[in-house]
């Protein structure tokens, strides 16, 4: 028996592999405003696609990308573009909405 937790996850990464749903995953963890939150999101994006895969492809080795991603990682902005540049997104500025 699957249980909702599992089926979940298991939506939850069929999801992330599309970059626009992975793109919007990642803006409302980064519009709570935290470093942590907005690692973890990460964390699953890259989960979704494959730790190997995308440590291959952001030229980074498997424990160092687990370290930038967990709660107490600080990625350089080097590896945070290659790595989002591996699952197909980019770092973009907006303007803030101010009242």
């Amino acid at each position: 028996m699957l249980r909702l937790t599992e089926k979940y996850e298991n939506n939850l990464k069929k999801d992330l592999r599309d970059p626009a749903e992975a793109a919007e995953y990642l803006n409302a963890a980064l519009e709570d405003g935290s470093q942590e939150l907005f690692l973890m999101a990460l964390k699953d994006v890259a989960n979704a696609r494959g730790i190997s895969e995308i440590a291959r492809d952001a030229k980074l080795n498997r424990e160092n990308l687990y370290r930038i991603l967990s709660t107490q990682g600080n990625p350089k902005l080097k590896s945070l573009s290659s790595v989002l540049h591996s699952v197909g997104l980019k770092l973009s500025v907006e303007v803030e909405k101010r009242i």
